[in-house]
């Protein structure tokens, strides 16, 4: 599983290499007619903000000195000026989509693009759903192959871990391949290694093939919110990425169910072979009907042919004239996420945050088989039916999505289109209380002489929750850390994905040792000791901000208007964010 992010599994900038020796000052025009300016040094480098930013242009990949206008620009002719050619004679010509461009995916039919939002969404699904549907008899696989519950355990564990690892490297893959060539290739490798999980002859086999499966089934829950930016102009995204959101948590709420009936009536192995077959027509769909979305990758086809047509090596995108070795962009972003996580107090907070969340879910699919199959005597199948209420929390929360976009809009405007990033985090400050509630709810019902209906109906507002805190954290991030986002994003989903795998190899022996309310009460205390970490950056945030090396602050900017002694040269400076390569 994943987040909206997952949605928002986005972009980040890339710099230069380190130089001995100052650079020059660096001036681009954004399409959208704001100007970027970096002033860069041995020992740092500062941007100014841009409110329109798109993060899911290839910041990552790419110099700081790359024309990213090139691909949100539609041009009558198709083309803008690039950098100098080498004779320092002409621009290049950096080829744009042109007017209404057919081939631009915004462009597309509604209709089309609602296809392609919904492909992406049930492959997200299924995914989600992958994860979870084994937990529904794991019991059968110990007994197979007469191992513990804690070593069939793992083929959660290293399934979650995949998830962890494989977005460090699809991500930014995709951003110089292209999205359709990750999606298909790392499918067909999920298809293929369902297969032997689903005729394992022996423990061994399961854990090795799941561990594979976890890091490809990860590229799609990377991709999935890229995608919907690639197909959707930003004030058409709203209810797409609504729709999509859901997805991911309902996979986790709904496997449990199906693959309770499932083991049932049929063993453990068909909750591979169910797998096989869902993952199988996604792999289909999205791989056969759902052409690239990426607007680089697409340009990057049409300036070859038009070099190949015209003899010419003129027509190029930045791509082409971006020459670093793929060693030092590599470098980049697999080491920025870390340098993030353990330098920034914001992400490390707010990944642990999404940690403690993550691991919930897991512990639930753990917990509930405890608190119904062991302590009540009910079946797999009636169990998964107490997942229910997880998923209309979960369906509940997508439908207020447009109402919390209508609030910020709102906050947008009052601020004259730029408010502070914490305005990301009131969706958070309201909904946060939701998960303690629930599991509040859900420990102290919890007692085998007690009716099944209140631990079920405890899961409601803890599904409720979940979309509202994943989404404000998303965007939290996003705003705060700009052109950083997609490092700071994959931090959190490296340190969540590791906690999520690792709970559920201790989560028995706790609600053993405990106690099934105690157990649960502990998860809600401390859920409820995270409520207080977007209040502390809601309240503190904008001054953290400001003394980090990464993230954007525009404190300094509120500062100097109100003083009316800075011109627009220092205006901008103080929008800056500052960075160390």
């Amino acid at each position: 599983m994943s987040d909206t992010e997952n949605s928002t599994e986005e972009s980040e900038k890339v710099f230069e290499p380190i130089r001995d020796e100052p650079s020059p000052q660096v001036t681009r025009t954004h399409s959208n007619g704001s100007r970027m300016h970096r002033s860069t040094t041995n020992t740092s480098q500062k941007e100014m903000r841009d409110p329109n930013l798109d993060v899911n242009l290839p910041y990552r990949t790419f110099t700081s000195e790359a024309n990213l206008s090139e691909y949100d620009t539609e041009n009558p002719v198709g083309e803008i000026d690039g950098r100098l050619e080498p004779d320092g004679q002409h621009h290049y010509k950096l080829v744009t989509f042109k007017d209404h461009d057919p081939e631009n995916p915004k462009n597309w039919s509604k209709a089309y693009k609602w296809y392609c939002t919904m492909v992406v969404a049930v492959t997200c699904f299924v995914v989600a759903f992958a994860s979870a549907v084994i937990t529904a008899d794991l019991a059968g696989v110990s007994e197979e192959f007469n191992v513990s519950e804690e070593v069939s355990l793992l083929t959660i564990t290293v399934l979650v871990v995949g998830f962890g690892v494989g977005p460090m490297v699809f991500a930014p893959l995709s951003e110089v391949l292209g999205r359709r060539i990750i999606y298909a290739t790392t499918l067909l490798i999920a298809v293929i290694f369902v297969i032997p999980c689903a005729v394992a002859p022996n423990i061994q086999t399961l854990i090795v093939c799941r561990a594979i499966d976890g890091i490809a089934f990860s590229a799609p829950m990377t991709l999935v919110g890229g995608t919907l930016a690639d197909l959707w102009r930003t004030e058409e995204r709203g209810v797409p990425m609504a729709a999509f959101s859901a997805a991911p948590f309902i996979g986790p709420a709904v496997g449990p169910l199906i693959g309770g009936f499932l083991s049932d009536a049929a063993g453990w192995r068909w909750l591979y072979w169910i797998q096989l077959i869902l993952a199988g027509v996604v792999y289909v769909l999205i791989t056969f009907t759902v052409p690239e979305t990426y607007a680089p990758t697409i340009l990057a086809k049409r300036a070859k042919k038009l070099r190949k047509e015209t003899g010419s090596g003129d027509h190029v995108t930045e791509q082409d004239l971006d020459l670093r070795p793929f060693s030092e962009r590599l470098r980049i972003f697999l080491i920025r996420p870390f340098q993030l996580l353990f330098g920034e107090l914001i992400v490390l907070l707010v990944s642990v945050y999404m940690s403690v969340l993550y691991g919930l879910l897991y512990m639930f699919f753990v917990a509930y088989p405890i608190i119904y199959q062991e302590g009540k005597g009910y079946t797999a199948g009636i169990t998964g039916l107490m997942f229910i209420p997880i998923a209309l929390g979960v369906l509940c929360s997508a439908a207020c999505a447009p109402l919390v976009n209508k609030h910020y809009m709102k906050l947008n405007r009052q601020h004259n289109g730029s408010p502070p990033a914490e305005v990301r985090l009131i969706p958070m400050m309201c909904s946060c209380w939701f998960i303690p509630i629930g599991l509040f709810i859900f420990a102290w019902s919890s007692y085998p002489q007690l009716s099944w209906v209140g631990p079920c109906i405890g899961g409601f507002p803890v599904g409720f929750g979940f979309i509202f805190l994943y989404n404000s954290a998303n965007n939290y991030l996003v705003d705060s850390y700009q052109h950083q986002a997609a490092s700071a994003l994959a931090a959190k989903t490296f340190l969540r994905s590791f906690w999520g795998a690792a709970v559920v190899l201790f989560t028995t022996q706790m609600y053993h040792r405990l106690g099934y309310q105690w157990a649960s009460s502990l998860l809600a205390f401390i859920s409820l000791a995270c409520c207080a970490i977007p209040f502390i950056f809601y309240f503190f945030g904008a001054s953290i901000r400001s003394r980090s090396k990464y993230a954007y602050s525009g404190d300094d900017e509120e500062t100097l208007k109100t003083s009316g002694q800075a011109d627009d040269a220092e205006l901008e400076r103080a929008r800056s964010y500052v960075s160390t390569p």
